[in-house]
């Protein structure tokens, strides 16, 4: 802060006299300021005046006989030595909030300190995990055995507005070569589908591959046992790779994938405008082989696609077998409606099956419907949640409707084969033929 006084400008810097309670700071040049004002017959209300400081403030500066730095008083840290540890592991967990710290102490374990030691508590906390971010090695794997995974978000041109996106992001953790996609969401289906298609185009599988703690892979933790998402685990086990989850408030050590979605966030996306979700894979599948794998990497100082090739014999082949999707069916059971639904969206089946228990299978963009191991019905996959595909000669409407075509044919086949024949000259008769016949039986 600076002040001007007589043509000269005094910075208030550290100092102290207290004035109600609060520390009112004042450096080196407006205390001689202040002294030299006083010299020259200035009265303590005049000098306030002048400089705008509190008279009391003036009076306490007038008194000393030197000028002397401010010193904080020391804060009674003691009261925290019973916290410490507590401190130590809860900071990371709150983003070293001290304003959390300083609440949970208070309601949770009795602290009666101020803020402010909480505050100075914490501050070096902060500090020395930052340092350690900066200083922190760079864990480097061996070829095949981990690749890393992230999702990233962009709003970009596409259509008729500005559209979010959800960018699937593998990288391999030895070559750095990567696979990109995006998807409307990043809901289980997306999830697995984008790891298919990276396990496709790198043409086998890490031995791990590392997420962070998103529900759609782990729902929790209890008692120090990971709770592994079922359907993801069995996915897992199904590509026969292990996966391995960040340490909490930890995302970093995952920095290669974090680093590949900047680069797709930064590189392929800017000055780009989309049809649709089809067009923007399509130019980003192209990005990807044209620039991300033969741009010289910034710390492997190599292409990915060159160190791919040391890296793709190590990984494990697919051996030809089948998407997780198509070889695992689903059971479900055909409602009243004679609809079954597969991943919030609502397919038809033959109205007979009502109450019948089928099977579904993902077949490339198809679901295909079996019972009994007889196809009864197919559809394409359904984008987005609560949609509807009904094929109307399911319903039970179809049946009358196809006995009415077949009689409507029938009919007319009999019409066209009356056309053709000549119409026969019919003798007629009189009724008392007849009558005379029934009397002679």
């Amino acid at each position: 802060m600076q002040k001007e006084v007589e043509g000269e400008v005094s910075v208030v810097n550290v100092s102290s006299p207290m004035v109600g309670g609060e520390d009112v700071v004042v450096g080196q040049e407006r205390w001689e300021e202040l002294h030299r004002l006083k010299t020259a017959g200035m009265t303590v209300s005049g000098i306030a005046r002048v400089t705008g400081l509190d008279r009391k403030t003036v009076r306490g500066c007038l008194r000393q006989v030197r000028w002397q730095a401010y010193r904080r008083a020391a804060r009674r840290e003691g009261l925290l030595v019973p916290h410490r540890e507590w401190l130590k592991e809860r900071a990371p967990q709150v983003g070293y909030s001290a304003r959390i710290l300083f609440q949970e102490l208070c309601a949770q374990r009795g602290f009666n300190g101020g803020y402010g030691t909480v505050r100075d508590a914490v501050r070096p906390l902060r500090l020395e995990t930052a340092a350690a971010a900066l200083t922190q090695c760079r864990f480097e794997t061996e070829p095949g055995d981990q690749a890393q995974v992230d999702w990233g978000e962009v709003r970009v041109p596409m259509g008729s507005g500005m559209v979010k996106v959800h960018i699937f992001v593998m990288t391999l953790g030895y070559s750095r070569r990567a696979w990109a996609e995006a998807y409307e969401h990043e809901r289980m289906e997306s999830l697995l589908a984008a790891h298919e298609h990276a396990f496709e185009h790198f043409a086998g599988v890490t031995r791990e591959i590392l997420y962070d703690r998103m529900r759609t892979v782990m729902l929790g933790e209890h008692a120090g046992q990971k709770r592994w998402n079922p359907t993801f685990q069995a996915f897992a086990r199904h590509w026969g790779f292990e996966p391995r989850v960040c340490r909490p408030y930890r995302a970093q050590t995952k920095g290669k994938v974090e680093s590949g979605v900047k680069y797709v966030k930064r590189n392929f996306v800017p000055g780009r405008v989309f049809g649709d979700m089809e067009d923007f894979n399509d130019q980003l599948k192209a990005w990807q082989a044209e620039v991300a794998d033969l741009r010289e990497h910034g710390t492997t100082h190599e292409p990915p696609l060159v160190r791919f090739a040391r890296e793709a014999q190590a990984l494990t082949p697919l051996a030809g077998r089948a998407g997780f999707l198509a070889a695992m069916p689903r059971s479900r059971v055909v409602a009243s409606d004679w609809l079954v639904s597969i991943d919030a969206n609502r397919y038809s089946v033959p109205w007979r099956l009502i109450g019948s228990t089928v099977e579904v299978f993902r077949v490339g963009g198809h679901w295909q419907i079996r019972h009994r191991g007889a196809v009864v019905a197919e559809h394409a996959v359904r984008e987005g949640r609560y949609g509807l595909s009904v094929n109307p000669e399911h319903g039970p409407g179809a049946v009358a409707r196809n006995a009415r075509t077949r009689y409507a044919e029938s009919a007319r086949l009999a019409a066209e084969a009356s056309a053709a024949v000549p119409f026969a000259v019919v003798e007629q008769r009189d009724l008392s033929v007849y009558e005379q016949m029934l009397e002679s039986v």
